[in-house]
């Protein structure tokens, strides 16, 4: 299997248990992929290929670049190669927006810091010939004129952050996808602009700490990540901003890459949050918003941190990987496809959730942080 993505493993104990949740630094027997599951995925590639891909190489190009992109990351994903016909199409759209500044995105895109993200992991992923080396040094330049901390005080709390379209108004989303855009470009867990982007990401986190003396910081207190501290309507009855489960796992997983360790009360904190609504029926504190969006993270952030059962709040251990293969395999269409029947996030196209949901179930198959 190619695998598009190259982790440095979460620093924990070789048996431990945070939060009532049971790590591991490294893995044992590799988790077996069963024929039921290998046909869900099939049926989802055949899906992409035949029904979702258009003429010109491009899945729901309306709407940029992001949908190509991870696309051709759940293709490269599932066993197809740079020299598979719908591959090979995809990238030749996605080369096609290569700009003169090194960012990688639509003309006139307002999504230009996202688009460049999930290009940059497309291209990574089928790098192998090094077709991209360049390209992907003219991203990594492009990424780090984006944050906002260009000459700004630390104590701003949109330091560190990124936005869809640049610094704007960042959020969670957005500087997790920076954080994994840098670290596949080589970047280290002490590279300045991943520990700039920490500063934001933490306070992102309902955890009154040294690291979140925002507002919001003590309103709810629950370990739990919400989309961002600047200009945000979606407050609760006391002020605060209410945790959600696509937002905690990409806390999660930014904490992972950021280098903090198991004893960091950051860690801490979002793993009891975990441990407390752990579920894949729905996205905690959002229900079916965002849904699919939410089983991305929730794979990779687990992966990532190298977590392979999940005790919940009744005590009821959980293979967070065998749970949700059997969710998606229950809400894959006849067709192949995933589609949700709640279209906010744009996820009532059936290509971008077909996509998050293969690349879901791509960290169901084996553990990718070796």
């Amino acid at each position: 299997m190619n695998r598009p993505f190259r982790r440095r493993p979460f620093l924990l104990a070789s048996v431990s248990l945070l939060a009532g949740t049971a790590l591991r630094p490294s893995w044992g027997q590799e988790s077996a992929t069963n024929g039921e599951l290998a046909k869900t995925i099939e049926k989802g590639v055949e899906f992409l290929i035949n029904q979702g891909q258009a003429a010109d190489g491009s899945f729901t190009k309306q709407i940029g670049l992001g949908v190509t992109a991870l696309a051709t990351i759940a293709l490269l994903s599932h066993g197809r190669t740079v020299d598979d016909p719908a591959v090979k199409s995809a990238l030749k759209v996605l080369e096609a927006g290569v700009q003169e500044n090194g960012g990688i995105y639509a003309p006139k895109s307002r999504l230009m810091t996202y688009e460049t993200c999930i290009v940059v992991l497309a291209f990574k992923a089928a790098n192998k010939d090094g077709r991209y080396d360049a390209t992907l040094k003219g991203a990594d330049k492009f990424l780090r004129t984006i944050p906002f901390d260009q000459n700004e005080d630390k104590a701003n709390v949109r330091f560190g952050g990124t936005g869809y379209g640049g610094p704007g108004r960042p959020d969670l989303s957005n500087t997790a996808f920076f954080v994994e855009a840098l670290r596949g470009l080589g970047a280290g867990a002490d590279d300045q602009a991943i520990q700039n982007a920490m500063t934001f990401i933490s306070r992102c986190q309902n955890l009154e700490s040294e690291f979140n003396n925002t507002e919001y910081a003590n309103k709810i207190n629950d370990g739990g990540f919400y989309y961002s501290p600047v200009s945000n309507d979606d407050t609760e009855p006391n002020g605060g901003l209410a945790s959600y489960g696509a937002m905690s796992y990409s806390g999660l997983k930014s904490m992972v890459y950021a280098g903090l360790s198991k004893d960091d009360p950051r860690v801490k904190a979002v793993l009891k949050w975990i441990g407390k609504n752990y579920t894949v029926s729905k996205n905690p504190g959002r229900g079916d918003n965002g849904l699919y969006y939410y089983y991305l993270t929730f794979a990779k952030g687990l992966d990532a941190a190298g977590i392979t059962e999940i005790e919940d709040e009744k005590g009821q251990k959980h293979n967070w990987r065998a749970d949700l293969a059997a969710e998606l395999a229950k809400r894959q269409k006849p067709d192949g496809s995933w589609v949700n029947s709640n279209s906010q996030y744009m996820e009532g196209d059936a290509n971008l959730c077909t996509s998050f949901a293969l690349i879901a179930l791509s960290y169901c198959q084996e553990p990718k942080n070796k």
